[in-house]
């Protein structure tokens, strides 16, 4: 397991529910991506509503079943960990944004009960 307490950083990826990168949702693939460079974790939020450079408002509705939600990705690793994979996000994201700030875990592992 990796050793994450203490200063490290907090990384949000803002995009679109509709955003894909070969035919694939881009969450999805980003996820992946963490997941198989060894990221301690990621977790990704579906928004009610939100709008971005464009200033385009999506919204969820009752009768709107093809809206684009907003979806944020966050990510807690090191600072190394997240310079070393930023290239390989920004040649994926069409439109978007990416945020970094500085997170301090205190409290990071694996709940040994649910693993029986």
């Amino acid at each position: 397991m990796t050793k994450l307490i203490g200063e490290n950083v907090l990384m949000r990826i803002f995009l679109g529910e509709s955003d894909l990168h070969h035919h694939q949702p881009l969450y999805e693939v980003l996820v992946e991506l963490f997941r198989k460079e060894g990221f301690a974790g990621a977790t990704v939020l579906r928004g009610i509503s939100g709008f971005g450079a464009h200033s385009v408002y999506h919204t969820q509705k009752l009768l709107d079943l093809s809206a684009d939600l907003p979806l944020i990705i966050e990510v807690v690793d090191t600072q190394e960990k997240i310079n070393a994979i930023m290239p390989r996000i920004d040649e994926m994201m069409g439109g978007g944004m990416i945020t970094l700030e500085k997170a301090t875990v205190i409290r990071y592992r694996h709940d040994e009960k649910k693993s029986k």
